[in-house]
């Protein structure tokens, strides 16, 4: 038995039999809040672990959870309740342990300004939203199943606490699922980055060696141009100068005289 189910029995409130499903679920979801609530007193210490504990990474990605308050919460009962927090886990207030206290405050201060901004206070809500539709989803096909197979149409999920807990899982699976992908894409926004910028660099350096080219060319022309000429030049003095050949001529023979 849940431990408001426990306090209920012992102050005598169970609930009439004659209470219907959705009465029964509102008054039990009542004393779990009643719980949560008493619970969420922590003291420093308390609150620092818990905003550090194994998995924070992805437990704080669902700020309600961080702040521990209701998305039914008014904009007043959420500044209260920050204020509250952030001076519990504040390094100034934790100096024996100020560098968690520091971790601590930063996602608590995250949570609060995310939950500042409409648009990311409406996608925290509309997340814990798809986990609890998920979960009453799955209830109704287990049900069906039940029936069919002429089972007790009973579950785990049916105790409202049982059925928070399940809430709890789904939602911090969907969120985690949701940071996942949002770590992926900018992984892949910052590589296309990363890429465009170094073709960027490479069309840049390109176009210095084909302008430092183009210079060292101009530079150089009348250069070049000198050597040419001189070297034309050089040609036509030395075809002056040059001497016609000269072929020895074979010695006369002389002829013979015979008497």
């Amino acid at each position: 038995m849940n431990e408001a189910l426990a306090k209920m029995a012992a102050a005598g409130g169970e609930p009439s039999t004659q209470s219907g499903p959705d009465d029964l679920f509102n008054h039990f979801y009542t004393e779990v809040k009643q719980i949560e609530k008493r619970d969420s007193v922590l003291t420093s210490k308390q609150q620092i672990d818990r905003l550090l504990r194994p998995g924070s990474s992805y437990f704080n990605l669902n700020p309600f959870e961080v702040l521990q308050i209701d998305p039914e919460a008014t904009d007043e009962e959420l500044k209260k309740r920050f204020r509250a927090l952030s001076i519990l886990v504040h390094p100034d207030k934790n100096q024996d342990d100020p560098d968690r206290a520091q971790l601590a405050f930063e996602a608590v201060d995250k949570a609060y300004k995310n939950l500042l901004d409409p648009e990311q206070k409406k996608r925290a809500v509309d997340v814990i939203q798809a986990g609890r539709e998920y979960v009453e989803h799955n209830m109704k096909e287990k049900k069906k199943q039940l029936k069919k197979d002429g089972k007790p149409q009973f579950l785990e999920e049916d105790d409202p606490e049982m059925f928070r807990q399940a809430v709890y899982k789904q939602t911090m699976k969907l969120f985690a699922e949701l940071e996942i992908k949002r770590k992926e894409r900018e992984a892949k926004d910052m590589h296309e980055r990363k890429r465009a910028r170094e073709e960027e660099i490479e069309t840049a350096e390109k176009a210095k060696r084909e302008r430092e080219w183009q210079k060292n060319f101009e530079e150089t022309r009348d250069g070049r141009v000198d050597s040419w000429r001189s070297f034309q030049a050089g040609k036509s003095k030395a075809k002056k100068e040059k001497k016609p050949r000269s072929f020895l001529k074979p010695p006369k023979v002389k002829m013979e005289q015979r008497e």
